[in-house]
């Protein structure tokens, strides 16, 4: 699989007018959530109902990635390796195992941790 996965930074950033779009993906390039940014974004407490349609149009277009079998196995050898959150893992095993490049503010969080794993960060690029 080709294409970029966005963390949930990116998705609020995205949402409060603070990043454009342009600086994120390409026309035409494929993007994806994981489903716990999924989650992660549609729990956040918007302070106003602009933002929080934002977000959920966003989540109505892009596709989720669900996690299998195999993103669970990568999520516990990373786990094993270092010490990281649970869903800062989840999203990092979903961009591995779906070759996908992961766009983030947090690049320190997921830095070092996988040498196949191509970061991206919007806001200083």
């Amino acid at each position: 699989m080709n294409g970029k996965l966005l963390d949930t930074n990116i998705l609020i950033y995205l949402s409060k007018k603070q990043l454009n779009f342009e600086n994120v993906a390409a026309p035409g390039e494929k993007l994806f959530i994981s489903v716990i940014t999924y989650m992660e974004v549609l729990g956040f407490n918007f302070q106003s109902s602009r933002e929080k349609k934002y977000i959920e149009d966003i989540c109505s277009y892009l596709p989720v990635l669900e996690l299998g079998k195999k993103v669970v196995e990568t999520v516990i050898q990373i786990r094993q390796q270092k010490k990281i959150k649970l869903p800062d893992a989840i999203i990092l095993a979903t961009a591995v195992v779906h070759k996908l490049e992961l766009v983030t503010a947090n690049t320190i969080d997921f830095a070092g941790i996988d040498d196949t794993l191509s970061l991206i960060n919007p806001l200083t690029e």
